[in-house]
């Protein structure tokens, strides 16, 4: 079974997206035939794209990642995917995790983690520049570093299919069989 039978099978089919609440409202837009391609470029733009949106506020990531996906044309679903990361049981922790760095960068000793303290809305204020310099550095690193991951594990997977219809060309023309010919390139 390939990566890509495994992702059509369980990926949100276009149907499904275009009947959803959350980005159905896109239309026709939603109609481009690129925005369901499983191509090297489209995946890793896909989860680029939703890695950099999962750190934006819960509220508008959905949106801005589908609106940035059909924009720049890379797979829909992969983005949504991806963005899907930080939900509710995982963006207390993201987030947590976010104003330590961002904390770290602008030199301000971090507040420990206390539930009373982080659900008082009087103290927001004081984490929000940590807060937000961290997302956006994660967000940067981590659309970065999906990219970039996505497209080496595609060129390895490729140039082990190459390498393996080679042997089987080799063992068939040692074997005597005569190649086929093809004016088809694979």
């Amino acid at each position: 079974m390939g990566v890509k039978s495994w992702l059509r099978r369980n990926l949100p089919s276009p149907r499904k997206l275009r009947e959803s609440r959350q980005i159905g409202f896109f239309g026709e837009l939603l109609h481009d035939p690129r925005l369901w391609h499983l191509n090297r470029r489209s995946v890793a733009g896909g989860v680029a794209v939703g890695g950099f949106c999962m750190f934006f506020p819960p509220l508008g990531q959905i949106f801005v990642a589908a609106a940035v996906a059909i924009r720049a044309r890379v797979n829909l679903p992969i983005t949504l995917v991806v963005v899907s990361i930080t939900n509710p049981l995982t963006m207390p922790a993201i987030y947590y995790v976010c104003y330590r760095i961002g904390a770290l960068f602008l030199g301000h000793p971090p507040i420990e983690f206390r539930t009373e303290f982080w659900l008082d809305y009087d103290n927001w204020l004081g984490i929000l520049a940590p807060l937000l310099l961290g997302n956006l550095l994660c967000a940067i690193v981590c659309s970065t570093l999906g990219y970039f991951v996505v497209q080496g594990l595609w060129r390895r997977r490729l140039r082990r299919e190459i390498a393996e219809r080679r042997r089987r060309l080799q063992a068939l023309s040692t074997a005597g069989v005569r190649r086929p010919s093809s004016s088809r390139r694979t």
